[in-house]
């Protein structure tokens, strides 16, 4: 039988995770790394069982995530010292901790992120070598449909098994507490496309079009012409049907076609959470493809994931388990800059709202969905419980984040200048 999804288990062959010849030279400083660790929690509290039985409480100086983390071997602080979330993650796919709760861990570090500096960063020649890693993954042209092969192109089937009805990978929005997630994805997007001022025969350019939700919404209750540009064979695939199947095909179309390359001239750009695929490196290019395909006064609607402006340094300058395993190339967004770069290309930003809880919630309700699927077995052949567990990490340590307020996700409207 095929096996699915190892590229992503074995992300880290190139990287830096540390154990081995690294555990025996950190013998002796693993209570110095707990002292700190300890000293940056301002918020919330750590209880802590150590390899050699012993038990510590670590911060609990104020209102915050209470986490429980039972370390079993002390190479797991080895990974943490010199790989940070890299070689975190790692610790927990060898066993070396466990909790009942990673997402409260994982909130309570990202909340304290600024107070603990290095202590849970990647460091010296590790750093390096993670950061080289990610750079030889960056987001030229060839190497972006790589990237996004390496994530979307797991399969349509996959996504479908634990996915709401409507295919949408991205935060939803509840308009209720309660409300079912399909009804929350529809109106997350209903959200973005009313910030576009829509009318009837406009044409859209949507940017990263997933698996078609959008443009269905947009096409048939707005009425405008709709392309959509994608990267991934197997998002287009699902487009195509999807749209024609559902009598829009004659106003959709879907491209693969990198945004750099896009042509035309557009009443309206929408983009959901596409340009953190994007890398730092290429902002200038994304936001001068949208002005570039723009009419002149034409309105951009992003939604976007960021990291907060004082954090975002620190944190590009590191590679963390998300870029490591999950989305090479990716980065948040610092928004002062973004916003800064979007100025310079003639676009002005507009009403911005967050939604960084609700965007907890969406991945508490994909976790559980996905959680259902593989006890049901209802996900396709070929993945191994070493998949489902890295999966399941990636969904808990992305809530932990936005649960803890450190990573927001925002829609913004961008305005083009005449």
């Amino acid at each position: 039988m095929l096996q699915r999804g190892k590229h992503l288990v074995a992300a880290d062959r190139g990287l830096a995770t540390g154990g081995g010849l690294a555990a025996r030279l950190f013998a002796g400083g693993f209570h110095k790394l707990i002292d700190r660790v300890d000293a940056g929690l301002e918020a919330g509290r750590l209880d802590a069982t150590l390899p050699d039985g012993s038990f510590r409480t670590l911060g609990a100086r104020g209102a915050g995530p209470e986490a429980v983390v039972h370390l079993k071997s002390w190479r797991a602080l080895v990974r943490l010292a010199s790989s940070g979330s890299v070689g975190w993650y790692k610790a927990w796919a060898q066993g070396e901790w466990t909790s009942p709760n990673p997402v409260a861990l994982f909130d309570l570090f990202m909340r304290n992120a600024a107070t603990l500096g290095d202590a849970a960063r990647a460091k010296g020649p590790w750093r390096l070598v993670n950061r080289i890693a990610h750079a030889l993954r960056g987001n030229n042209r060839r190497r972006a449909r790589r990237n996004i092969a390496h994530h979307y192109d797991l399969g349509n089937d996959f996504y479908a098994a634990w996915l709401d009805a409507g295919m949408t990978y991205s935060s939803a929005i509840f308009a209720a507490p309660g409300d079912a997630l399909e009804a929350a994805q529809a109106h997350k997007v209903r959200l973005l496309l009313d910030r576009l001022d829509l009318k009837p025969g406009q044409k859209l350019l949507e940017i990263g079009c997933g698996w078609g939700g959008l443009a269905e919404i947009a096409a048939r209750d707005y009425g405008v012409e709709v392309t959509g540009l994608t990267l991934s064979s197997e998002q287009k695939a699902y487009c195509d049907g999807r749209l024609a199947g559902g009598g829009l095909g004659g106003r959709t179309r879907i491209e693969l076609t990198d945004y750099r390359d896009a042509a035309g001239s557009y009443d309206a750009v929408a983009s959901v959470e596409m340009v953190e695929a994007v890398g730092r490196e290429y902002w200038p290019a994304y936001l001068g493809s949208i002005a570039r395909l723009l009419k002149p006064s034409g309105k951009a609607a992003l939604q976007l994931i960021s990291i907060r402006d004082e954090l975002f340094e620190r944190y590009a300058a590191n590679t963390d388990f998300i870029q490591a395993y999950i989305f090479p190339g990716g980065l948040l967004i610092g928004e002062g800059e973004f916003r800064r770069i979007a100025a310079a290309a003639g676009l002005s930003w507009a009403d911005r709202k967050g939604y960084g809880l609700h965007y907890a919630e969406t991945l508490r309700s994909w976790r559980a969905r996905y959680d259902a699927a593989v006890a049901e077995d209802r996900l396709p052949a070929g993945f191994d419980m070493r998949f489902h567990n890295l999966w399941r990490y990636y969904l808990m340590y992305c809530e932990g984040g936005f649960r803890s307020g450190g990573i927001d996700v925002a829609q913004v409207t961008l305005i083009r200048s005449q």
